[in-house]
């Protein structure tokens, strides 16, 4: 038997009393186990050891935080000091992506991860979504029960002819909506997926790239088993995910 697809989830940076750690959401390794995979969560990287890491990866999943990307990345200041940052996240997962995607290996990228990536190929974010005249407060409620927070927020339009659309097998669908932050420039090379009822880039993927990627602003991970949309994600994903373990893990299985 061909052993589960290895995927990738970078940990976060936090420090809990005195001491720091490496954490990931469980949700997030829980959606990975409903594409067929084996969740990996990885803790924060050195350059030099990224291509080391590549070689065991058969897809990677980056997350949401409550951490943004350091505006540092995409030539602002910091608008509001008060929000958290994750600066060791951003040291490996930015230069990552790009060497990622041209491996072919699949990618799954969902807020953070879908800011992360927009960054890493060249573009910018809106820092504060809900100031920017024309634009809807996409943020949750932080005060409410989770069933609130990751409740249906607004419907997205998905573009015809892309990848969203070749998986749903069309639109609009209802997604939650828990972010701040958003695509202020889209990076040269990408196709827009899904925009929000005030225009907002929700999903694009990596025209160039050579594997399955698709890039979300939306949260398909919370309780992705009981919603169809989730489900069909990442029954892609996973497809995705097998498919690259198949043409680069040639030879025997190991004896268990």
């Amino acid at each position: 038997m061909k052993r589960k697809p290895v995927v990738l989830i970078p940990s976060c940076n936090r420090v809990l009393g005195h001491y720091p750690f490496h954490i990931a959401g469980k949700k997030y390794a829980e959606a990975v186990r409903l594409a067929g995979c084996l969740p990996l969560v990885v803790p924060a990287m050195a350059p030099d050891e990224i291509d080391d890491l590549l070689d065991v990866a058969d897809g990677m999943l980056l997350t949401g935080s409550p951490s943004n990307v350091h505006p540092v990345h995409f030539g602002e200041d910091v608008h509001d000091a008060a929000l958290p940052l994750d600066p060791d996240r951003d040291s490996w997962t930015l230069p990552l992506i790009p060497r990622l995607l041209a491996r072919g290996i699949p990618l799954f990228a969902i807020c953070r991860g879908f800011q992360e990536t927009n960054v890493a190929l060249g573009g910018s974010l809106y820092q504060a979504v809900h100031e920017v005249p024309g634009q809807h407060d996409h943020r949750g409620a932080t005060d409410a029960e989770p069933e609130v927070t990751y409740g249906e927020a607004h419907p997205v339009d998905v573009m015809p002819g892309g990848l969203l659309h070749t998986v749903l097998g069309g639109g609009p669908i209802k997604v939650n909506s828990v972010h701040g932050q958003g695509v202020k420039r889209l990076a040269p090379g990408l196709r827009i997926e899904a925009r929000a009822p005030d225009g907002l880039v929700e999903a694009f993927s990596v025209e160039a790239a050579p594997a399955f990627n698709l890039c979300v602003q939306w949260h398909p991970e919370w309780r992705a088993a009981s919603n169809p949309v989730s489900v069909r994600l990442f029954t892609a994903f996973g497809d995705a995910c097998r498919a690259y373990r198949d043409r680069h893990r040639a030879g025997p299985e190991p004896d268990r």
